[in-house]
């Protein structure tokens, strides 16, 4: 419940932050009038286009990025777990980040090259923080609306952090141009692109430290490993669109706004490459769940186990503080883990290799292991399917997650507990001397328990 209520009131703050500002701008362009029109009206097309020409990556997953909003689709089948329900096995887990976390980047660099705007043309602008805010709010919302009209609209929280990052970079920079203090200290000279790159550097560390917060409030996930994979996202395409911005207001203030169009396609066809980048490694996660359904078709296991332990997995591994590659590759493992089961000539009953002699269990998970291999997974993947009946202490730790949490899927799918998840739990607490890591029992507690 604190929890929940700690949460609410960081998602409630970042929004409220986010809408002060926007009406504090609107208050006050609307009071004194636009200035510059012209820049304005450039800069807000280069924004408003940069959203309209947002794909969906509501399937793709980088694997080396940065969190945003999490799918509910995870929640829903931890609770199917967690009440022992059976579920279809349609289509494939969303245990991880889900989206791209840069879903407009060639909006995200023009806004940043507005607030880091100085010349234009040689030129001095005059523009201001809060017109800055209004002219980037209002682009970012023009080209949301058709998104909207689809409903496919972005997160709220995307267009706060937008707001709030930007409002950061102009509070840092436009005082000081504005004012002159800035070309008398640094001028226009290669100290002003150190203080430019610096800027944004510590822009990008704001936007980070915010979708963090916002997506651990969202899942209650820990917030470190959210921030760790947010500040290797930047290091990503997060670069790439720091340094278009920085790239772009320099060309403006030197050529003027016909700088924008030229200095923006090299960052549009990055964008294009990591969507198509990003539509292969969808049509390859779909690929391995469909693969993984197999036993499923074929009656060995229960409708919707694996993609249940792998959501359930994905959880725990979450709680446990691993990075997203990490969780990539435990997903994978526990979508195949009870892939090794084709080739029994009498089925498991219900499929629970949870209850079966050691032995036994272990030539499954190696036969497991040697498909997985030559499906052309990477190759830690097959050694987490291989090895999970093994020992935990001779176990790799991704293994160990995908025992308990098969382990605890089969208890809670058959007969032997009536007494429902507390006593699938207990029997696991009982078996951590040899077959089950008391840290990661523990771990599937808490997030059972937080539901």
């Amino acid at each position: 419940m604190r929890g929940a209520v700690l949460g609410a009131t960081v998602v409630g703050g970042v929004r409220g932050a986010a809408v002060a500002l926007v009406l504090a701008g609107l208050g006050h362009t609307l009071w004194n009038g636009l200035v510059e029109p012209g820049t304005a009206l450039a800069f807000g097309a280069l924004i408003a286009c940069g959203e309209l020409a947002r794909r969906e990556t509501r399937d793709v997953r980088d694997t080396g990025g940065a969190p945003g909003a999490r799918d509910a689709r995870e929640v829903r089948e931890v609770r199917e777990v967690r009440g022992g329900r059976d579920a279809d096995g349609g289509g494939a887990p969303r245990a991880t980040a889900p989206e791209d976390r840069r879903p407009a980047p060639l909006a995200s660099a023009g806004a940043l090259a507005y607030a880091l705007l100085g010349p234009d043309a040689a030129a001095p602008t005059h523009h201001g923080v809060l017109q800055i805010v209004t002219v980037v709010f209002a682009a970012a919302l023009a080209g949301i609306v058709p998104h909207i009209a689809r409903g496919r609209a972005p997160a709220a929280d995307h267009l706060a952090r937008r707001v709030l990052t930007v409002a950061f970079a102009a509070a840092c920079f436009q005082p000081l141009y504005n004012s002159g203090r800035l070309e008398r200290g640094i001028g226009q000279g290669p100290y002003l692109v150190l203080y430019l790159l610096l800027l944004l550097g510590l822009t990008a560390l704001c936007d980070a430290v915010l979708a963090a917060a916002l997506a651990g409030a969202r899942t209650g996930w820990p917030y470190g490993p959210l921030l760790r994979d947010e500040l290797r996202d930047q290091l990503g395409i997060g670069s790439a669109i720091c340094a278009t911005g920085v790239v772009m207001a320099l060309g403006v203030a030197v050529a003027g706004l016909w700088a924008l169009p030229v200095f923006c396609v090299p960052l549009l066809l990055t964008q294009l490459s990591f969507h198509r980048i990003g539509a292969i490694r969808t049509t390859y996660r779909q690929t391995i769940a469909s693969l993984a359904r197999a036993t499923e078709i074929a009656g060995y296991t229960r409708p919707g186990h694996s993609r249940r332990v792998a959501a359930l997995s994905c959880a725990v591994g979450r709680e446990l503080g691993l990075s997203e590659r990490e969780l990539t590759v435990l997903e994978y493992a526990a979508l195949m883990h009870d892939i090794g089961q084709l080739s029994l000539v009498d089925p498991v009953r219900a499929g629970a290799t949870a209850g079966l002699p050691p032995a036994e269990a272990r030539r499954i998970a190696e036969l497991g292991g040697e498909v997985a291999r030559q499906t052309g997974v990477p190759a830690e993947v097959a050694v987490i399917v291989e090895r999970q009946a093994d020992p935990y202490r001779e176990q790799p730790a991704l293994a160990r997650i995908v025992r308990a949490v098969n382990a605890y899927e089969d208890l809670l799918g058959g007969s032997r507990h009536p007494g429902g998840p507390l006593a699938a739990l207990e029997q696991l607490r009982l078996g951590t001397g040899r077959d089950y890591q008391p840290e990661v029992v523990e771990c599937l507690a808490r997030v059972l328990a937080r539901g």
